[in-house]
């Protein structure tokens, strides 16, 4: 008898975390009796008839027309992010970075605003800074958590406010809850990237975000074999709660026979614009194999999680001590700037990142760099493995000596992701690479 997911266990991911990480969004395939997720290697699926075909085009009835859109394999690891995040509807896509320009453009276009933290990965400053800006779209970043400054920065044509759960690289930690009532006081949503937190220490969704991004390449993944990303519709916000305010949600689409998608799809009608509008014309498919590795990471995430986040506090109270270290950010250490926030929002743990200085600086952070011997230097974070790198000169070199300083980026910082492996062997590398500076 296949297993079937008890319905009532989406309604509160915190208690059946464990359970939906590996069953939500996939039941033992009919044809075949696969109990593992297939891969559909497929690029486009055989309709019943005419008339199947044309009602699936019209929307009208469900189902898969082409893979660019949907896929079997893609759309379970959606089903199952969602339902891990608490949250209404999700759509994989193909990185964290067209997540982001998905989710964007859905609400924003030329002419339009956006309000956006100092505090984010270099990547996303590229996004808000030239790419949306070539598109007419403008950006003002104000210090994180700043509500004052958020808000004064507000302006008539603003679609949304946007932060990171913790920032990248810089480990603080948004005050979530206060930023959406303030948000909500100016009718806007805010978006949130939750991307270092993952939905087993933090679900945005639950403290009313209208959205979150997800980079599925990190933690939910977790082993550094695939790229992905999600946009995860809470299906909380009221996006006709300000008539003409967000027209592409609330108006008739054109381009989908006047569809109006707050009617259309009114328990999720961003994610399903995402999926039907902006995946169909842009096009960042998720391959489903990348997919399926992607669910199998889905389904260690909390014992990876749990880990990481343990394994990170111990290195970070570690380097606290340390005699060649001048500073230490962890969100985890009670006398970091997040500490309190991070507490009050964070659960089971406080994240699998920090960052650092030596008191040799820049060099000195190089040198540590060049002497690890067990991390990996490369760019990205939430691997199985210790990573190690320096920001100012990888993943943020592309933003003028002005904006690092704007983002708090110093040139000594060095940020490591910490692994699931023994933490005394992750200590004892790092210790080993000090003692050569």
């Amino acid at each position: 008898m296949s297993f079937e997911l008890d319905p009532t266990f989406a309604s509160d991911p915190e208690k059946h975390f464990n359970t939906l990480q590996i069953h939500a969004g996939f039941a033992p395939e009919p044809t075949t009796g696969s109990a593992a997720l297939p891969i559909y290697a497929t690029a486009a699926w055989q309709f019943d008839d005419a008339e199947d075909a044309a009602e699936k085009f019209a929307l009208s009835r469900p189902g898969n027309v082409y893979s660019r859109l949907t896929n079997s394999t893609t759309d379970a690891i959606a089903a199952r992010v969602a339902a891990i995040e608490g949250a209404a509807a999700a759509v994989a896509v193909a990185s964290g970075h067209a997540a982001e320009i998905l989710a964007f453009t859905n609400i924003a276009k030329a002419g339009d605003h956006i309000v956006a933290s100092d505090s984010l990965y270099g990547g996303t400053w590229n996004i808000l800074l030239h790419t949306l800006d070539d598109l007419g779209i403008k950006t003002t970043f104000v210090p994180n958590n700043d509500i004052d400054a958020f808000v004064a920065a507000t302006q008539e044509n603003t679609k949304f406010w946007y932060v990171e759960t913790i920032g990248n690289p810089l480990v603080d930690v948004a005050d979530v809850p206060k930023l959406v009532d303030a948000a909500k006081s100016l009718n806007l949503p805010l978006i949130v990237d939750n991307t270092f937190a993952t939905p087993y220490l933090y679900r945005p969704a639950e403290d009313g975000a209208a959205v979150i991004i997800e980079s599925l390449t990190k933690w939910i993944g977790g082993h550094g074999a695939t790229i992905g990303g999600a946009v995860i519709d809470a299906g909380t916000y009221d996006w006709g709660a300000v008539p003409g305010k967000f027209p592409t949600l609330t108006e008739p689409d054109e381009s989908y026979h006047g569809a109006v998608w707050t009617q259309a799809a009114p328990a999720a009608p961003f994610a399903t614009r995402v999926l039907a509008q902006r995946l169909r014309d842009i096009g960042p498919t998720l391959s489903p194999y990348a997919a399926q590795l992607i669910g199998l990471g889905i389904e260690t995430l909390s014992l990876r999680a749990q880990r990481h986040s343990d394994n990170a506090l111990a290195v970070a109270k570690f380097l606290e001590s340390h005699p060649k270290v001048s500073w230490v950010r962890y969100p985890g250490l009670e006398n970091d700037p997040s500490h309190e926030i991070a507490s009050r929002l964070l659960k089971h743990g406080f994240g699998g990142a920090l960052v650092f200085g030596t008191k040799a600086g820049r060099q000195g952070g190089l040198e540590v760099i060049n002497n690890v011997k067990l991390h990996t230097l490369l760019a990205n974070v939430g691997d199985a493995k210790s990573l190690i790198i320096h920001p100012a000169s990888t993943t943020h070199s592309q933003l003028t000596a002005e904006q690092l300083e704007a983002a708090h980026l110093s040139e000594d910082l060095i940020r490591v992701s910490v692994g699931i492996e023994d933490v005394d062997d992750i200590i004892a590398d790092l210790d080993q690479a000090l003692a050569k500076i």
